[in-house]
């Protein structure tokens, strides 16, 4: 059962609209001007975050999380591939003004322990990791925010549990089988396969967790040699994750890419916002366009200046855009 929502009266929402846009730009109204001008007034400062780390044991894994802010709904950032709770460093102390915001590394990811423990790497079982963990702390129903892989998650544990859900924002899900029905689509989704899904999992296969790092990267990125050309920092931050980069690329991939049906995407009654980056690679784009289709939703915004993964490109122009929907939701 989805959550109703409110409508919120449009003078309202102009002013909202435009309160946001001071505070992303530091500033107040512009003067009259007969008044002196000048310097802009600095940005309030943020409230600092508590960095505790936190553990639970839930749906038969331990799942690290933080919880910051006191007041508001509860939000919930889902991370993707190469990721854990910390990717959402320019998101967690701003949202955490006005909401009690939630940030956890999924299974296998760190600094979870890295477990075998069987299950298949799929949306499903972290939806399911997800929905205890919301349960456990009682702060659902939660707005649901999810980058790349995190959004097929997010995604997942809408239709599985609406209850628990009270909006989605979905940023570039890599629901790849929603492009087999054109012709384009289809060719986009065979290159992804072939360029960076197939030679990853032989690398991994193999037990070669560098090469499969890279040819996933350098396919995902679209260019030869992209890895290699990263700063050493960043190489080092892709290989912390092999452990469950190669769960993932290894696991059954009916599993870890499910296909979902336009009709049962039609069925998602909770309110959603699709996102997707200016520079994102095509398959991410045209994935969008048939979410949005297939749901039915004119609630879709384009991050410009920013790519795969959304939030991290241009997180002022995303921030902005996420904080607007959720007022009204």
């Amino acid at each position: 059962m989805a959550f109703p929502t409110t409508k919120p009266h449009p003078l309202g929402m102009r002013r909202l609209a435009c309160l946001l846009l001071l505070t992303a730009c530091g500033g107040k109204p512009s003067p009259e001007k007969t008044a002196p001008v000048g310097p802009p007034p600095a940005a309030p400062a943020l409230r600092p975050i508590d960095r505790t780390l936190h553990a639970l044991s839930v749906n038969g894994t331990r799942l690290t999380y933080r919880i910051n802010g006191d007041s508001g709904a509860t939000v919930v950032f889902i991370h993707g591939t190469f990721g854990d709770l910390n990717a959402w460093g320019g998101q967690e102390a701003l949202f955490a003004q006005g909401y009690r915001v939630l940030v956890y590394s999924r299974r296998y990811h760190p600094p979870n322990p890295p477990v075998e423990d069987n299950e298949t790497y799929s949306p499903k079982l972290h939806a399911e990791d997800l929905a205890a963990l919301l349960l456990t702390l009682d702060v659902a129903p939660a707005h649901i925010i999810g980058s790349s892989y995190g959004a097929y998650v997010a995604l997942a544990l809408a239709r599985a549990h609406p209850e628990l859900v009270r909006s989605l924002v979905l940023a570039e899900p890599p629901m790849f089988p929603l492009l087999s029905g054109s012709e384009l689509g289809d060719s986009v989704r065979r290159a992804f396969f072939t360029n960076a899904l197939d030679p990853a999992r032989r690398a991994l296969a193999h037990g070669d967790s560098v090469a499969g790092i890279r040819m996933f990267y350098d396919g995902l990125s679209g260019g030869f040699g992209r890895f290699d050309h990263l700063p050493t920092a960043a190489r080092a931050n892709l290989l912390a994750h092999a452990f469950e980069f190669r769960r993932e690329m290894l696991a059954n991939r009916e599993q870890y890419l499910p296909t979902i049906s336009c009709a049962e995407l039609g069925r998602v009654a909770t309110p959603t916002l699709l996102l997707r980056g200016e520079r994102s690679p095509r398959a991410f784009q045209l994935i969008d366009d048939e979410l949005a289709r297939c749901m039915q939703s004119d609630t879709t915004v384009v991050i410009p200046a920013s790519g795969h993964p959304v939030h991290s490109g241009n997180p002022a122009y995303y921030n902005l855009v996420v904080l607007r929907y959720l007022a009204v939701h």
